[in-house]
């Protein structure tokens, strides 16, 4: 046999057995599908509206592949979370989206059973106006500090400033004039602040104020009273008062039961006693 027939014979034996295995696999591309806004010629979804608005689009799977995909949605609410798109076919899958309060970029994602993800960015607008608005609230004086709830109650991030007064019966106690607060307010939030005073005065009737304001014409003022007493040095008086209240009645019943000036001694000494407890 020829050599070169002896290269031929091997290959023509394998053609049969390659006829009945069938046609070879074709590999799963990882471009096999891919996702999209329904109709075409959008590269993104956009919706607006007044806050609270639902808005409904579509979102196509097409599957260009030989073999079905099962793809899972998310990213918003959907007719079906789980879609099986046959081979070369599309699919178009309802959804809905409510507008938020403010601006917002999110995006809807499909991901299938190997771990493939396609996404498309999704643009949501309010179409309601900006409001600047925001409340002081559940103002309380404590012994080295000022506690607060701030509240925001319009549609716009704030950066708050705060100014403080307090005024005691001799006048003013306390004057800081406004500073910004190292925070950020969203909309709708509250936060609970404190405002430090190291030094309140150890005896007054003390009215304090808080303003507060931000950019936007956002501003609020709301206040409270405290009393400062000095406890300790009032529990020693009392007990100076009972001391001396004691000695009257002994006194009194000594005077009553005799004549006698000696008795009148364990009194003083117990006064004496008391004043410097």
């Amino acid at each position: 046999m020829p050599p070169s027939a002896a290269r031929i014979l091997p290959l023509a034996l394998s053609l049969p057995l390659l006829a009945l295995l069938g046609p070879a696999p074709v590999a799963h591309a990882a471009d096999g599908w891919s996702l999209a806004p329904a109709g075409g010629g959008r590269p993104a979804f956009y919706a607006e509206g007044a806050p609270g608005t639902a808005v409904q689009d579509t979102v196509s799977v097409t599957n260009r592949s030989s073999r079905p995909v099962t793809v899972r949605l998310s990213g918003a609410t959907f007719a079906r979370d789980s879609v099986r798109v046959p081979a070369r076919t599309r699919a178009d899958v309802p959804f809905t989206v409510t507008v938020p309060d403010r601006d917002h970029g999110t995006r809807i994602v499909a991901r299938d059973d190997t771990g493939g993800t396609r996404s498309v960015p999704l643009h949501l607008r309010s179409t309601a106006p900006e409001l600047t608005a925001l409340t002081v609230e559940h103002v309380s004086v404590h012994a080295d500090r000022i506690t607060y709830d701030l509240v925001n109650r319009g549609t716009t991030p704030l950066t708050p400033r705060v100014a403080v007064h307090a005024d005691g019966v001799l006048g003013p106690l306390l004057d800081r004039a406004p500073r910004a607060l190292p925070v950020q307010l969203p909309p709708g939030a509250r936060l609970k602040l404190t405002e430090p005073w190291p030094d309140p005065p150890a005896l007054d009737a003390v009215d304090v104020r808080l303003t507060v304001t931000a950019a936007g014409g956002a501003r609020d003022t709301a206040g409270a009273s405290a009393r400062f007493v000095p406890w300790s040095g009032v529990a020693g008086a009392a007990a100076v008062v009972a001391t001396g209240g004691a000695c009257f009645v002994v006194r009194h019943r000594r005077r009553r039961t005799t004549d006698r000036a000696p008795s009148d001694v364990p009194c003083a000494q117990a006064e004496l006693t008391g004043a410097t407890t």
